[in-house]
Order: C-alpha cells, then structure tokens, then sequence
C-alpha cells in the first residue's frame, strides 16, 4: 500500500523522535504510579503537551491525575482522538533487568506496569504529534483530542469522562493496548468487544463498639479496657469476604473469563491493642458480558455486605469506583486501522533484544534460544480470523469477552481498538514464565521499543485517513447510528457513571517519610 505524503511526514517525524519516544517510554516505566495517584505520570504528560501546543485541562472530569487535551488546526476539519494510560499495578515492582529483582530503593510490592501502560501512553502521544506534524505541514484541517485515562486496572476515568461529556462531538477514536492475550495480537477487534465491569469499596465503620452487650450489673469497674467489644470491622470485612466466595464460585460459570475480584484497602484496628477495629473496606471489581449480569452480581455483594455490617455490630458505606459499560464494534473503523497495521507490518525484534532475552532464558535455567520471542509477536493475524479463534470457546449467546473501559467510548463515538504484539518469550513445551519476566521486558528499551514504534505508526497513519477522508467518516458514522440508533437512540446505552471520581480512598501509593520516598508498605529492613 503507497503512503500518503501525510504519512510519510508522520513516518519521517516518529522515526526522527524514536530515541525521545523511547526515553518516555522508559521515564514513565520507572514511574510506576498506581491507580488514581499518578500524580508525576499526568503531570509529565500534561507538561509535555503543553509544550507542544496544546490547550490542556488538568485534572478533567474532578480527577486530579486525568486530563483532556486539545490542538486544532486551521478552520473546521474533523475531530479525532486517542489517549494514553499510565498506571501500574501494586504488587508487581520489577526492575528492568533480566533477573527477578524490585526497582532500586523499593520492595517487590511497590507499582509495576504489567501491561504496560507506559507503552500504551507514549505509543498513542507519539502518533499523536505525529499527526500534528503532518497536519502543520500538509495545512490539513482538523482538531487533535487527546485524553489522560488514570486508574484503568479499576476501570476508573473514562465512566467518568464518558458521564461529563468529554466524548461527545468527536469523529472517531483510535483505541490502543499491548496485546496481552492470543490470538489478539497485530490485529484489531471485530465483533467481540470487551464486557461490562462494576467497581466499587464496601466501607465497614463500627461507631458505637461499646453498645454490642447489654452491660451486667455490679462489675468492678464498668468501663474496664479489657470488657467484651463489638466484634468491629475486621470481623465485618472478612465476613464480607468469606460469604461473597459463595458468588465468585458458584454464581458465575467457568468459562468466558468473567471474574470477580476483591482487594482489601485499609485495615483500621489499634495497633497492638486489644479494641476493635473501627474501620475497613474491600473493594470488588466485577467483569462480565453485560450489564444485567453486573446489576444482578452487585445485588447480592450488597445483600452480603449488609448481612455482614449487622452480624459485627458495623454500618456500611458503598463508594462506587466504575460502572463500565461493555464495548460496541464498528467495522468500518476496524477495517481502517487493520489496513494501515497491514501497511506499517508487525513489530520486529532485532538481535540486542535477542541476546536479552535469551539471557533471562538462562538466568531462568533453560536452554538459551536462538529465536526465543513468540512467533505470533511478528506475524500479523486478519481480525476475522482472531474473531474466529476467539469464539471457538465461547458460548454462542456471549457477545463480549474480557474487560476494558475502552468500551465507554464506543457508546459516543465510532471506535476502533488495536492491538499490538509486546515482547513475549517462547519457551520449551509446557514452560510457564514467571510473571516478572514480562514486566521486565515491558521495561527495557531493546524489547519494548519495536512495539511502540509499530503501534505509533499505525495510530498516526489511521488517523490521518481520518482527518483526510470524509467519505470514511461518513461510512463509520452511519455504521455507528445503525448500531446505536444515534446517540440517545433506541438501542443506546446512556452513561451509567452517577458518582463521582473515589479518589478519596485509601489507594495504595508512594509516600515521602523520614526514611525517604517509599511504597506505602514499608521497604524491607523496617
């Protein structure tokens, strides 16, 4: 496919800024900031577009680490859009090294981007001033939008956006993720989109621990610190836990990847002492395929939640952190984007990133190998033919599978969502890789790198046929309605976000003590 004069600018601009993109990349990596307190990662974003130009508001949406960017150019033209994602997830601190070891001065429970959404970001920021290049040179007509996602592993920030508006009168969206499971990779999604997802923190509070007993008469001292307590909130949340079991393991099948998560935040008992916890709170992450399935898992979590605030003489509070709404495909759009990947090629890994991965190979015990990526990391796969493989395990009445919050902007306008290879070893038959190695090489320069590049390119190239090609826009547009009946049409699904950002919460961070910069757990040796 001959490229346009426009995309050989962007071409000639991200082959020219390779070395700066993979600085970024690298820059945010090492940052690691988790969800809702990414406060350097958004910071560096919003600098460097401004920087470049563009109109930013920080903190969109009233989440001080999202923000919404904007550049036009010229008179009317189209309005397009990506965005970038930049937490980690607590729990998976990792070096860029080709050993298991944590990132200087922390422990291994500190942030690590597992994805990575460091790539993500900088991949779609890279094919964004790509675009601006070649809309300056070639005096194309247009507004560039550009969104700060945080908090995507709780599918936080776009609900949110969605609900205030942010999504609204755009053209088209270009959505982008490192393919983090076969056979979407180098290719784009079809018809099965991702599901639904509810987030939210059940909040157990015990006011009043010295009402639970009826106090006997004539005790010696009435008010004796060792008298019975209520059993307070530690005995509320692991009620929660245990009863809420029941629905993860028996209510929803085994098949589909659909799941319920839980993740306990705080912990409010008096340290070493003998009083009952006042405070605790778990959160659940449900992914389904729609959302009556949400509805229906979140109405027995409240059932639970309520039985186990009474059983422990607590109340309970409900922050809801998302409620996300399952994707919508456009094929029109799909098409596009997969033509231009088909045009850029897969990622390629050159010999550098060879000899490093075989040396976590070896540092692992196994037999160093000469070609040691998967195969399916340089090889493109036709979406109907992921559609196919993909369904082959699914049962015929499930439309979406996996979860994303990507899928909110599909509601509003049309979108389509690419996938690019990361860098993933082969191995011998029946071989698992420890979770860190992908961590590690999401980290390091010669392996991640080929991966921003190529997804770069494509974005920058998709979205340049957008601006240029109003006949495309039109056919993605009706396409969209056809699907939605428009926006506040029959078959639309409105915002379900009613809440504001939980950014209150006690979410795992970084902190500054009189030790230094730390994860809120302790580095070891205190």
């Amino acid at each position: 496919m001959t490229r346009t004069m426009a995309e050989e600018t962007a071409t000639r601009w991200l082959e020219e800024n390779a070395a700066e993109l993979s600085k970024w990349t690298s820059d945010i990596w090492h940052l690691a900031e988790t969800a809702w307190r990414e406060y350097e990662s958004a910071a560096w974003y919003v600098a460097c577009l401004r920087a470049e130009g563009f109109e930013v508001e920080a903190g969109s949406g009233g989440m001080p680490t999202a923000f919404a960017a904007s550049w036009t150019n010229g008179v009317g033209g189209p309005a397009v859009a990506t965005y970038a994602e930049y937490d980690a997830v607590p729990g998976n601190c990792q070096a860029a090294s080709t050993m298991k070891a944590p990132r200087a001065g922390l422990n291994e429970h500190a942030g690590g981007h597992t994805d990575p959404h460091s790539a993500l970001g900088t991949s779609a920021l890279g094919a964004l001033l790509a675009v601006k290049a070649a809309m300056q040179v070639h005096d194309i007509p247009g507004t560039l939008k550009f969104f700060g996602e945080p908090a995507e592993k709780v599918r936080g920030s776009k609900p949110i956006h969605a609900a205030k508006g942010y999504y609204d009168g755009l053209d088209a969206m270009i959505s982008f993720h490192p393919c983090y499971m076969l056979p979407l990779c180098n290719t784009v999604n079809w018809d099965t989109h991702c599901g639904a997802a509810y987030a939210m923190v059940y909040r157990f509070v015990c006011d009043h621990p010295e009402s639970w007993l009826q106090r006997a008469h004539g005790l010696p001292i009435p008010q004796a610190h060792s008298a019975v307590r209520a059993p307070g909130a530690n005995d509320a949340l692991f009620i929660m836990y245990n009863t809420s079991k029941a629905l993860r393991d028996s209510m929803l099948p085994h098949i589909g990847g659909w799941s319920i998560s839980e993740a306990i935040l705080t912990a409010g008992q008096a340290t070493a002492d003998n009083l009952p916890a006042r405070l605790s709170e778990i959160q659940y992450i449900i992914r389904v395929s729609t959302v009556e399935m949400a509805e229906q898992a979140t109405l027995i979590l409240d059932r639970n939640a309520e039985a186990a605030a009474k059983l422990a003489h607590c109340r309970v509070e409900k922050i809801w952190v998302s409620k996300s709404r399952p994707g919508l495909a456009n094929h029109v759009m799909a098409e596009l984007v997969y033509g231009k990947l088909a045009a850029v090629g897969a990622p390629k890994w050159g010999e550098r990133a060879k000899a490093i991965a075989r040396e976590i190979q070896s540092n692992l015990g196994l037999e160093p190998m000469a070609e040691p990526f998967l195969p399916d990391c340089e090889k493109l796969i036709d979406p109907h033919e992921a559609e196919r493989i993909l369904r082959r395990d699914l049962p015929p009445s499930q439309i979406n599978y996996t979860s994303d919050d990507y899928t909110e902007m599909c509601w509003h306008t049309p979108t389509a969502r690419l996938y690019i290879a990361r860098p993933m070893l082969t191995g011998p038959a029946g071989h698992a890789y420890p979770d860190w190695v992908m961590n590690a090489l999401g980290g390091i320069p010669e392996t991640i790198d080929p991966m921003v590049i190529c997804a770069s390119m494509t974005i920058a190239h998709s979205m340049l046929a957008l601006t240029q090609n109003p006949n495309l826009r039109a056919a993605a547009r009706r396409e969209f309605e056809a699907r939605t009946g428009g926006i506040g049409g029959s078959k639309w699904i409105p915002p379900l976000c009613d809440y504001e950002a939980p950014i209150g919460l006690r979410w795992p961070e970084y902190v500054t003590t009189v030790r230094g910069r730390e994860w809120w757990i302790p580095t070891a040796g205190y």
